[in-house]
């Protein structure tokens, strides 16, 4: 059976196994992608009781926003918005103790997309 040849949808073809390619690191949004890694890694860990698992999806949405951030940005942005979406992740911590969990991280993933939105996306 023929595969498919979409490039725009599917990535590069080897035989039958299709390979996905990213979007163009000045194309991601990484508002959202910083928002969701920081929720999505709590609620991964939390769901699993594996933190580990949470925080590769941390670490996967981080290097994925920050291949883009690099891209839009100079080296200065680029760390600085690094920063704070890891301080985001640590801060939630002490934060989770006096407003509850969900309500730190929610708010750590707003001002992460924030500052992403306001330093990269909106150029």
């Amino acid at each position: 059976m023929p595969v498919p040849r979409h490039p725009s949808r599917l990535g590069r073809h080897l035989g039958s196994v299709s390979l996905m390619s990213l979007r163009s690191a000045e194309t991601v949004q990484t508002a959202p992608v910083a928002a969701l890694g920081l929720v999505g890694g709590f609620l991964v860990a939390r769901e699993t009781g594996l933190r580990p698992l949470g925080g590769v999806v941390l670490g996967a949405a981080g290097l994925f926003a920050g291949r883009s951030w690099s891209a839009k940005t100079d080296p200065a942005t680029t760390a600085a918005l690094s920063a704070i979406y890891l301080g985001g992740f640590g801060a939630s911590h002490p934060l989770a103790k006096k407003v509850g969990a969900w309500p730190s991280v929610l708010g750590v993933a707003a001002v992460s997309a924030a500052a992403s939105y306001a330093l990269s996306d909106r150029r």
